[in-house]
């Protein structure tokens, strides 16, 4: 194909205006459907993105301080926390409101303390399927255990309205959390809607099992339309507070500094819509961007040799006025090994060996080339840099394309071909079947390709299984999958989420690998309640070192995010860990 045909304009599924418009609107092409709008329920990226501009933590991030620098959102100022780590006070600004939404009876509702209170009580009702409950488990907080059990033991939805002695509401905008054990960074998940999305008890009893088509927050947009898959539009919120753009970029930031003294003091949000286009092929994505139709977008990771050849911006498209912005993600693409599966799970030395032997002959640089144009940084361990807790020193033996030494390993452990049909069997002779599931796109097919390739040297069967985001995340809940490759990304600037992904108790959540070891979850447990500092950091590597040893997981790479933006397009800045930096951006002028 030429390269004047990877030029040309492609069109939408749905008509966007091609002419200037009255009102302020970014045009976003997403590679990946959402699934709905109720924090609890969701975690792909798409919804969680949309969740955070529609609903409100307590807390956020700084859009332009470096590392990750925490400030007060819907809260009066940082929380108040208690010299044992174990009890935090956090006070709301009064004169916050919901979106106006016929829940509320054609009156304004004010967000209160209450409203914390009861949606951190929805990730512990049995009712609700989420994999988020893990993080305030392992937290501790006093009484809602209990109350979860109640529930389950009675078959019914939790009671919202027993007493709690670890969760209440002091007064009308005061809420106390009091954990059972010190927990150093428990303020953090009050900086992610994720986690402590404020919703209206009356809205959510309204709407019942469909909240997820109806969120309402006090956020600076609503969703204003929804065509599942394919569009999302969000519009501002006619009762946004007063909300004023102010950062704290670095000295040495030239263009955040650039940036705060052109929008300092802007009211937020500077647009009137979003408008989402779901585009899960990349070429007509990435069509969609260069022929206007769309606005921002992160570019098709096939498209760099194109895009952005050795690092730098097409000299065409930066006449154009297109901008490029790099971005480690806070994320790993990984493969997971369900260990309560019969071909490659549990402990056992051969088991482990099997796990090992397939990490070995996995070629990571080949997958990142050939299905993700070379963006990203080939991982180590779990464990995402720039992150507390990243050891840069810690390398493992895993992706390297290293068949002599998988197929040694394999060989010494009893795997060989005993039928003499090419494929190797279990020790005892009994066949052995991998199946790696993923999603039914190009760049599963292209990932794919490569683990066929791989395992096939090897002498391992492997079969594949692709479906839509939300059902692979259901089945793998379940523990009805034995491998899938995808990616998580972290909203928290500390290794403990991803050590918390092979923590026993958190199987069934995000310990998609379903890992179950006594010695892990004790070194776990000692690095989650310490301070930072050397001790925690050595509880951390031996966590790291433990989870690479008996191989839950397959770390693959971290992704290099590159924005693409045209000229009209200011201040479209990705923060590592929010997500709700569009509220931030401003368009000016005609597409």
């Amino acid at each position: 194909m030429k390269r004047r045909d990877l030029m040309g304009a492609a069109a939408l599924p749905w008509a966007l205006p091609s002419k200037a418009q009255t009102l302020k609107r970014l045009r976003v092409g997403m590679d990946i459907a959402e699934v709905a709008f109720d924090p609890p329920r969701v975690s792909d990226r798409t919804s969680s993105m949309v969740n955070a501009h529609i609903f409100e933590s307590p807390l956020s991030y700084d859009p332009l301080a470096p590392g990750a620098k925490l400030i007060p959102l819907t809260a009066a100022a940082l929380p108040e926390v208690s010299a044992d780590q174990r009890r935090f006070v956090f006070t709301l600004k009064p004169g916050i409101f919901f979106s106006p939404d016929p829940a509320f009876g054609g009156r304004p509702r004010e967000l209160v303390a209450e409203d914390y209170v009861y949606s951190i009580k929805r990730y512990y009702d049995p009712r609700i399927p989420t994999e988020h409950l893990y993080q305030f488990e392992n937290a501790k907080i006093l009484g809602l255990a209990e109350l979860r059990k109640a529930a389950l033991a009675g078959k019914r939805g939790l009671d919202y309205d027993a007493p709690c002695e670890g969760l209440r509401a002091l007064d009308r905008y005061r809420f106390q959390v009091l954990l059972a054990e010190p927990d150093p960074r428990f303020v953090l998940l009050f900086a992610s809607t994720t986690f402590s999305a404020a919703l209206a008890r009356e809205v959510v009893e309204r709407y019942g099992e469909d909240i997820g088509a109806h969120p309402v927050g006090t956020g600076p947009f609503v969703l204003k339309d929804w065509r599942r898959g394919s569009r999302v539009l969000l519009a501002r919120s006619p009762s946004y507070r007063e909300h004023r753009y102010d950062a704290e970029p670095a000295a040495d930031d030239a263009e955040g500094l650039a940036l705060l003294a052109r929008l300092k003091g802007r009211r937020l949000p500077m647009l009137d819509e979003i408008e989402l286009a779901i585009i899960l092929e990349e070429q007509p994505r990435w069509l969609a961007f260069h022929g206007g139709d769309i606005d921002a977008l992160e570019m098709p990771p096939k498209m760099a040799p194109v895009v952005v050849p050795k690092g730098q911006l097409l000299p065409a498209l930066a006449r154009r006025g297109v901008q490029a912005r790099f971005t480690l993600d806070a994320s790993v693409r990984h493969t997971f090994f369900n260990q309560d599966d019969a071909h490659l799970g549990g402990l056992q030395p051969a088991r482990v060996a099997l796990r090992r032997a397939i990490a070995l002959a996995y070629d990571n640089l080949l997958e990142l080339r050939h299905a993700h144009g070379g963006q990203g940084l080939p991982a180590q361990s779990m464990v995402v840099p720039g992150v507390y807790g990243y050891d840069p020193l810690l390398k493992g033996d895993f992706g390297r394309g290293e068949l002599a030494r998988a197929r040694a390993l394999l060989d010494t452990f009893g795997y060989r071909d005993r039928d003499g049909d090419g494929w190797r069997e279990h020790p005892d002779g009994s066949p052995l079947r991998l199946r790696l599931a993923g999603l039914n796109d190009s760049r599963q097919r292209a990932i794919n390709e490569v683990w066929e390739k791989q395992m096939r040297l090897l002498g391992l069967h492997i079969d594949f299984e692709l479906g839509q985001f939300g059902e692979l995340i259901k089945n793998a809940l379940a523990g009805r999958l034995q491998m899938w490759s995808y990616a998580w990304t972290s909203t928290m600037p500390d290794a403990d989420f991803f050590l918390g992904l092979a923590y026993g108790p958190n199987s069934g959540q995000s310990n998609d690998a379903r890992f179950r070891m006594p010695l892990y979850d004790r070194a776990y447990e000692r690095q989650r309640a310490m301070p930072d500092g050397p001790e925690r950091l050595s509880a951390m590597r031996e966590a790291q070192r433990l989870q690479l040893a008996y191989m839950p997981y397959l770390p693959h790479f971290h992704g290099l995010r590159v924005d693409l933006t045209h000229a009209h397009v200011l201040g479209y800045r990705r923060h590592r860990f929010a997500r709700d930096w569009w509220r931030y951006v401003d368009v000016q002028g005609s597409p």
